[in-house]
């Protein structure tokens, strides 16, 4: 029985892993550039960045297959000058579900950057240091608790992501089946059974996925509590 929740689990942590990457990578600039640079519409940029956590993900899902469609601006040009198709491809998934999680990552770097005190970075600056090297070596030392607590929630939403992963991916056995959609594959057909073991093995990864995040954090705040 167990065999029969490999392959999707395996899958599921293949794109979940990926999509938190990228998610990580934007998140952490995004988050960088909003805490740190004051200019005109930076709120109204704030609330396009967070807009993935709140909007329906059949809609996010509707967005990708017009972006990336062979007919969409982004998926054309990818076809034409790569050869790349992302719809009904792993990857697609990859793309759906890191859209989903990267709210997570982008805001939890935020608040984890604009928690730093400054004078630090400016202590950095006196020292001679490019501003790469301040990041690299003050900043981001500083922020890494909140943002790996942040790369974990988004992990962990990557992992059960489904409306827009199916819209994008869709349901196929062995390449883009991941667990959630394998669970909505196995109610539909009625194997209950099927369906209550991998509620149970994502409920369980989610779970120590939390309990994870929730230990990061708490190691932050007693690290900043002493300093």
């Amino acid at each position: 029985m167990i065999g029969d929740a490999t392959v999707p689990l395996l899958l599921s942590l293949k794109v979940a892993g990926w999509a938190t990457l990228l998610a990580l990578v934007a998140g952490v600039a995004f988050g960088y550039l909003l805490a740190r640079v004051r200019f005109f519409g930076r709120e109204v940029l704030d609330a396009a960045l967070t807009l993935p956590m709140v909007m329906p993900p059949t809609v996010l899902g509707y967005y990708l297959l017009v972006l990336l469609g062979k007919r969409g601006p982004v998926g054309a040009w990818l076809q034409e000058s790569f050869g790349i198709n992302l719809i009904f491809t792993w990857q697609g998934a990859v793309v759906a579900a890191a859209l989903v999680a990267f709210p997570l990552v982008y805001k939890a770097a935020r608040a984890a950057f604009e928690d730093i005190d400054t004078n630090l970075e400016r202590a950095g600056r006196s020292l001679g240091f490019s501003e790469t090297k301040v990041f690299f070596r003050v900043t981001l030392p500083l922020a890494w608790h909140g943002i790996l607590a942040g790369a974990m929630l988004a992990f962990a939403r990557a992992l059960g992501e489904f409306g827009a992963t199916l819209m994008v991916a869709g349901s196929l056995p062995g390449r883009t089946q991941t667990l959630s959609i394998a669970i909505y594959e196995a109610v539909q057909a009625g194997d209950d059974a099927a369906a209550n073991k991998l509620v149970i093995i994502a409920s369980v990864i989610c779970i120590v996925v939390l309990v994870a995040a929730g230990r990061v954090l708490q190691g932050g705040y007693r690290r900043a509590f002493r300093y």
